[in-house]
C-alpha cells in the first residue's frame, strides 16, 4: 500500500462512510474522507435528525389539547417557526461538528470537495487535485427523486428544502405516499398547516403491512389531513393566490408550497463509476456482494448508494463490517434480515419482520393476532386516536415473523421486540412473558385470539 497516497479513500462523510473511516484509521491505516457538503450526511444534515426535531415540535399541538383534558389550564398557544429553525440549525451544526472531531481524533483526514473516480485507484477531488488510494469506499448516500414530466415542477420543493423554508406555509400539498411524504404531512398538519396528500397508488406506505397502511391513512384523515389516492399531480402553475396543483383526476388544489416526496435515488451522478469500471443497477445503485465489495476488487460501497436497506443504522453496520473485514482481518458481514424500522407519522409506526401478505407467500399458513384500541391516555379525556398492534406467526414452528405497532412510541416499543425476533422467539415464549401494566405495550403479550383466516379467493 506504500505506493498510494492513502490506504483507504472514502467518498462521502455520512453515517456509513464516517464509521468505516474512523475504524479503519484506528487500525493505523492512512485514511482520507471527501465530502462535498456538510459532514454528517443525509441523516444528520437533511434527514432523520432534523426531521425528528420537527416531529417533536409538531406533536405539541395535540399535547396541548390532551393537557386540557387532564385538567391543565392552557391559554393561547403560538408556534414560532423562525425560532424553531434557529434552534434546529444550531443543534445540527453541533452534531456535524462531533462527526468532524470524531474523524480527526481517529486520525482520518477530511477533505472538503466533490470527489470523482478517474480510475480504479485514482480520485480527483474538486479544488484539491488527484490522489491515489489502495482501497476506495463509496458512501455517497441518496437524494430525493423528482419527476421530469410534470409541467411547473421547478415550483416544487423536496424534503431537502422543507427543512429551510423561510416561512411556515398556511397551505401545503405533499405528493407521495411513502414514509417521507407521510411524515412531513403529519409535521405540517401538527404545526397548523392545511395539508393535503396526493398519491397515485390505491393506498399509502407501499411495502408495509396492509393493516398498517389502512390504519395510518384513517388516523391521518381523522387529524384533518386530506388524503387523495389514485391520482397524481400533472402540472403546477404559479398564480397570485399561490401554486395551483392540477391532478390527473381533474382535481386542483391551491397551496403556498408543493412538496414532492416520491422516493429517493442513489447519489452516483458525476462520481465517475464508469471510469473505474464499477457496475451499477438500473437505478444507479452500486452493485455489491455480501461484503459490500463492488465489481471492482478494490472498491466497496455501503449505505443508501447500494439501495439495499436504506436506513442509517444499516449504513453504520455495513461500514463497520467493511472496516473489520479489510483492516482488522476479521471477515464480517451484516445480516439484512429482521431489521426493524420506524415511521414518525402521527401515530408512529414500529415494524419488524414480514407483512401478513409476505408471510403467507413465504410460509403458506400463518396465524394473525391483531388488536385495535384507544390507549388508556386517550380514553381518559375522550380522545379518538387508536393504536394497532399486529403479530404474524408462521404456523409450523409458531415463530413470530412479523410484529407491527402503530401507536405513540411505537418505534421505542419495536426496538425491544426486534431483539426477541432476531433470536427466533416463538409465540408461546412471547406469551410466557408477563405483561407490564398499565402500558400500551402490554397488549403485545396478551393477545390470545387468532384472527379468522381470509376467505377463499381473498387477496392476501
Amino acid at each position: 500500500m506504500a505506493d498510494y497516497d492513502y490506504d483507504l479513500f472514502v467518498i462521502g462523510a455520512g453515517s456509513g462512510g464516517v464509521r468505516a473511516a474512523r475504524l479503519a484509521a484506528m487500525s493505523g491505516a492512512r485514511v482520507a474522507v471527501a465530502e462535498e457538503s456538510r459532514v454528517g450526511g443525509t441523516c444528520v444534515i437533511r434527514g432523520c435528525v432534523p426531521k425528528k426535531f420537527m416531529v417533536y415540535a409538531s406533536e405539541y399541538s395535540k399535547s396541548f389539547d390532551t393537557a386540557r383534558g387532564y385538567g391543565w389550564e392552557i391559554g393561547e398557544t403560538r408556534f414560532d417557526w423562525p425560532k424553531f429553525l434557529m434552534a434546529k440549525d444550531i443543534e445540527i451544526a453541533r452534531l456535524s461538528g462531533i462527526y468532524v472531531r470524531n474523524l480527526q481524533n481517529a486520525g482520518a483526514e477530511l477533505i472538503h470537495g466533490k470527489a470523482r473516480l478517474t480510475g480504479r485507484h485514482t480520485i480527483e477531488v474538486e479544488g484539491h487535485g488527484t490522489v491515489t488510494a489502495a482501497k476506495i469506499l463509496v458512501a455517497t448516500g441518496g437524494r430525493p427523486w423528482m419527476p421530469t414530466d410534470v409541467s411547473g415542477i421547478e415550483h416544487a420543493i423536496t424534503s431537502n428544502e422543507a427543512f429551510h423554508l423561510e416561512q411556515l406555509p398556511k397551505r401545503v400539498v405533499v405528493a407521495g405516499g411513502g414514509y417521507i411524504a407521510l411524515e412531513f404531512a403529519c409535521i405540517f398538519n401538527g404545526l397548523g398547516v392545511d395539508t393535503t396528500v396526493v398519491h397515485r397508488g390505491p393506498n399509502v406506505l407501499r411495502g408495509f403491512d396492509d393493516d398498517i397502511r389502512s390504519h395510518v391513512a384513517e388516523e391521518m384523515e381523522a387529524r384533518g389531513i386530506k388524503v387523495r389516492l389514485g391520482t397524481r399531480i400533472t402540472d403546477i402553475e404559479k398564480t397570485a393566490d399561490g401554486l395551483v396543483s392540477r391532478c390527473s383526476d381533474g382535481h386542483a388544489t391551491t397551496t403556498d408550497v408543493v412538496m414532492f416526496a416520491l422516493g429517493r435515488e442513489p447519489y452516483t451522478e458525476g462520481l465517475g463509476l464508469d471510469a473505474a469500471g464499477v457496475a451499477v443497477t438500473e437505478n444507479g445503485a452500486v452493485k455489491v456482494d455480501e461484503y459490500s465489495r463492488s465489481s471492482v476488487d478494490n472498491i466497496w460501497a455501503v449505505g443508501d448508494v447500494t439501495d439495499r436497506i436504506n436506513l442509517t443504522p444499516v449504513a453504520i453496520r455495513e461500514g463497520a463490517a467493511f472496516a473489520q473485514t479489510e483492516f482488522f482481518n476479521n471477515p464480517t458481514t451484516f445480516d439484512h434480515e429482521m431489521v426493524a424500522s420506524a415511521v414518525f407519522t402521527q401515530p408512529q409506526i414500529g415494524s419488524v419482520g414480514l407483512s401478513e401478505a409476505d408471510a403467507r407467500h413465504k410460509y403458506g399458513k400463518v396465524d394473525i393476532y391483531m388488536s385495535k384500541f384507544r390507549p388508556m391516555k386517550e380514553t381518559f379525556y375522550g380522545g379518538h386516536q387508536r393504536a394497532m398492534i399486529k403479530l404474524v406467526v408462521e404456523q409450523a414452528g409458531e415463530r413470530i415473523v412479523g410484529c407491527h405497532v402503530v401507536a405513540p412510541d411505537g418505534p421505542e416499543i419495536i426496538q425491544m421486540a426486534a431483539i426477541a425476533m432476531k433470536m427466533g422467539v416463538t409465540k408461546p415464549q412471547w406469551d410466557a412473558t408477563c405483561a407490564v401494566h398499565p402500558t400500551l405495550a402490554e397488549e403485545l403479550v396478551t393477545m390470545r385470539d387468532k384472527m379468522a383466516p381470509p376467505s377463499l379467493g381473498a387477496v392476501s
